[in-house]
C-alpha cells in the first residue's frame, strides 16, 4: 500500500502524531545536525579515525588497565559528544571519553 499524504505518525521527540510529509522533512532536517566530536585538544574527530590515550584509564569488569601512549585504531562515534566506541585486544564494547583521547 503507497503512503498517502495524509498517514500520520508519532513523532518521540514532540510527542505529537505529525503527518508522515512532515515526518521526513524533519527527519532529513536531522541530518544536518551531526554532534561533533573534539578530542582533547580540540581536533574534530571522525568514523574510522586512529587515537592516542593521554592517559592510564583503569577499565572496569576487563581487570586491565591501559596505558597511556596507546594507540585504539578505527574509532565509531556514539552519537554523544564525549563518548566514542572502539576496540582493543581482548575487551569488547570499549567505549572512552573523548576526553582523554588525542586524534593521531
Amino acid at each position: 500500500m503507497p503512503e498517502s499524504d495524509d498517514a500520520f505518525v508519532y513523532d518521540e521527540a514532540s510527542g505529537e502524531w505529525i503527518s508522515a510529509a512532515d515526518a521526513n522533512a524533519r527527519a532529513g532536517a536531522d541530518d544536518g545536525a551531526a554532534v561533533e566530536v573534539r578530542d582533547s585538544v580540540g581536533n574534530l574527530l571522525a568514523d574510522g579515525d586512529q587515537v592516542t590515550l593521554i592517559k592510564d584509564l583503569t577499565v572496569k569488569g576487563a581487570g586491565q588497565t591501559l596505558k597511556r601512549g596507546t594507540l585504539i585504531k578505527s574509532i565509531r562515534l556514539t552519537g554523544d559528544s564525549q563518548e566514542i566506541d572502539c576496540r582493543y585486544e581482548g575487551i569488547k564494547g570499549l567505549v572512552l571519553r573523548a576526553e582523554f583521547v588525542k586524534k593521531r
